[in-house]
């Protein structure tokens, strides 16, 4: 009876593994065909970063059933479609796959590197600690995120993937904050997200105040970088920028222009200066000499005063001495009025070349008015603010002097022909003097006793007449003075008018050689733009970046590599419970031999 059993048992296992064996010899005797193998890289981190484990699913669509040959660095494999055995040899995997997708894993050996270096760290109200500690603490939680490249693997992954970083924390923790991350609620946690561009090293936190802490860890997926760029605005933009490189230039253009007219302006007020200075000279020994011509025409009248009082009182008291010496007297007057004449039409001649000069400056100064664009423009130009505000200072003062002049230059212009009529009246009066004197000369030369009553009549109507001329030449001299003392301010005030052109006229300058070289570096500003742009999508887009096998160069056909990894959790210790040990399930042959 037992040999029975034991025959029955042996026919029956071969009839159920007959047919395995059977398939398994069929399929190995055809190759199989893949169109595609996409590879997804599963990796646990320990909580500070350090690589725990690290194994890869693979996923091959198989377009014609027979054996397939993969290839990769793996410690072992493991079968995730059917109960069939994988042949590894080495690095080579021979599977025996049936048409559709065939999913297996590969573990990867121990020295296998991610291409990132991954450091995370904790503190704790400021003081760094280590994960374990935190579990179930209270207080200020920061956690750090430090991502680089690993240079012992392929660069290729760092430089073309984006890393996503996230994980939760309870909506039950407060003052949740996360540098250079994004914050959105998931339920009854935060969610945390951080996103690393390919290519970059990133330094990334995040904290909260915390009770009873507990943490489920930190995901983080790499995939290739595919951002979408919509260049569809991209021509309005370089439009734009254009349009700016025009404005800049006509800035330019009208600057160019300022620094013509404003060395025009300097120019004119140097000569004004010039001639200003001339004047002022002019005048000064004008009324230098004033004081001498009053003394002179005092001493004059004081003269005909008394040669009339001793006229009058009789021939007897008359000193003919004193009468004597009035014609050298009126002749030294005539002179010294002939001079103030010389010296008026030198001061007129001095004034004409000096108004000329300013009147020739004034008009010289642009008519170009400053809109509030403008001048709002040319702030914001990048040109040196010091010299931007001496130039709108200078300019306002510019347009003051305009306007004042405009208002003034009646008088300035009635100067030249006044001071001419002056001249003229002075030299009519020397030269009256002159006559007078030669005739009195004669006079007293031909004089007889029988004369000097009608002598006496004219001096002493010259005597009366002649107060009314001194006060005049007094006032005269009056007015040159204040003249000469008024003239001083203005001329200072032209002074320091041609010392601020001269300022604007270096700071325009300065001006210029700015907007030029801005100019310059903006005229081609729309080309370097778009290069620009053209490199921001050369650097982010990733779009014809072609996949390659993270475990072995040799495998073809990769249409994707992702990568999955995971830190491990900072969880309360839980109190262990005995648990009845469960009763052991019969299998298949136990179950099997009870038939018997």
């Amino acid at each position: 009876m037992m040999r029975t059993k034991q025959i029955l048992f042996a026919a029956l296992g071969l009839m159920i593994f007959l047919p395995s064996f059977l398939s398994h010899g069929a399929a190995a005797e055809a190759e199989g065909k893949i169109t595609s193998k996409d590879e997804v890289v599963y990796a646990t981190l320990k909580s500070n970063g350090e690589l725990d484990d690290i194994y890869v699913v693979n996923t091959l669509e198989v377009a014609k059933a027979g054996e397939i040959l993969d290839y990769g660095k793996y410690s072992s494999v493991k079968n995730l479609t059917d109960l069939s055995e994988l042949d590894q040899n080495g690095k080579t995997v021979q599977i025996h796959a049936p048409e559709g997708k065939f999913y297996y894993q590969g573990n990867m050996e121990d020295n296998t590197e991610l291409p990132w270096n991954i450091e995370i760290s904790y503190l704790l109200d400021g003081r760094e600690v280590e994960a374990s500690e935190l579990a179930g603490k209270e207080g200020h939680v920061e956690i750090k995120i430090n991502t680089a490249a690993n240079e012992k693997a392929d660069a290729v992954y760092f430089e073309n993937y984006l890393l996503q970083i996230s994980f939760m924390l309870s909506n039950s923790y407060q003052n949740i904050e996360a540098t250079g991350g994004m914050v959105a609620n998931a339920g009854k946690n935060k969610q945390i997200t951080f996103t690393v561009m390919p290519g970059q090293e990133e330094s990334l936190s995040a904290e909260a105040e915390v009770k009873d802490f507990e943490f489920s860890g930190i995901d983080i997926a790499a995939v290739p970088s595919t951002l979408p760029i919509d260049t569809s605005e991209m021509e309005n933009m370089t439009d734009d920028m254009s349009a700016l490189s025009d404005a800049i230039s006509e800035l330019n253009n009208g600057v160019a222009d300022l620094k013509k007219g404003v060395s025009q302006l300097n120019s004119g007020a140097v000569s004004l200066r010039d001639g200003s200075g001339q004047y002022k000279n002019g005048i000064s020994q004008l009324d230098g000499s004033s004081s001498e011509i009053v003394g002179a025409s005092s001493s004059i009248g004081d003269a005909l005063k008394k040669i009339n009082s001793s006229l009058s009182q009789g021939s007897a008291e008359m000193d003919m001495s004193s009468l004597s010496e009035l014609p050298g007297g009126l002749t030294q007057l005539a002179n010294g009025l002939n001079q103030a004449a010389d010296g008026l039409s030198e001061l007129r001649e001095n004034y004409s070349v000096a108004f000329r000069a300013l009147d020739g400056a004034i008009k010289g100064i642009p008519e170009h008015q400053l809109s509030e664009d403008d001048i709002f423009a040319l702030k914001k130009s990048g040109a040196n603010e010091t010299v931007v505000n001496k130039l709108l200072e200078t300019y306002g003062a510019a347009q003051e002097v305009k306007v004042t002049y405009a208002k003034v230059q009646q008088a300035f212009a009635a100067v030249d022909p006044t001071l001419n009529q002056v001249s003229g009246s002075v030299k009519e009066m020397s030269g009256n003097l002159t006559t007078i004197a030669n005739e009195l000369s004669a006079s007293l030369e031909e004089m007889d006793m029988g004369a000097l009553g009608e002598l006496q009549k004219g001096l002493s109507t010259l005597s009366s007449n002649y107060g009314q001329f001194h006060s005049g030449l007094v006032s005269y001299t009056k007015g040159v003075s204040e003249l000469s003392s008024s003239y001083s301010q203005l001329h200072s005030g032209i002074s320091g008018l041609t010392g601020g052109t001269s300022d604007l006229n270096k700071g325009v300058g300065e001006l210029h050689n700015g907007t030029s070289e801005l100019h310059q570096e903006t005229k081609n500003l729309p080309e370097q733009m778009q290069q620009e742009i053209n490199e921001m999508i050369k650097e982010y887009d990733k779009s014809d970046f072609e996949p390659v096998s993270f475990v072995s160069a040799k495998n073809e056909k990769v249409t994707s590599v992702q990568f999955v990894i995971k830190t491990e959790a900072i969880e309360k210790k839980k109190q262990e419970t005995k648990k009845a040990k469960p009763e052991k399930k019969k299998g298949f042959w136990d179950l099997l031999l009870e038939l018997f």
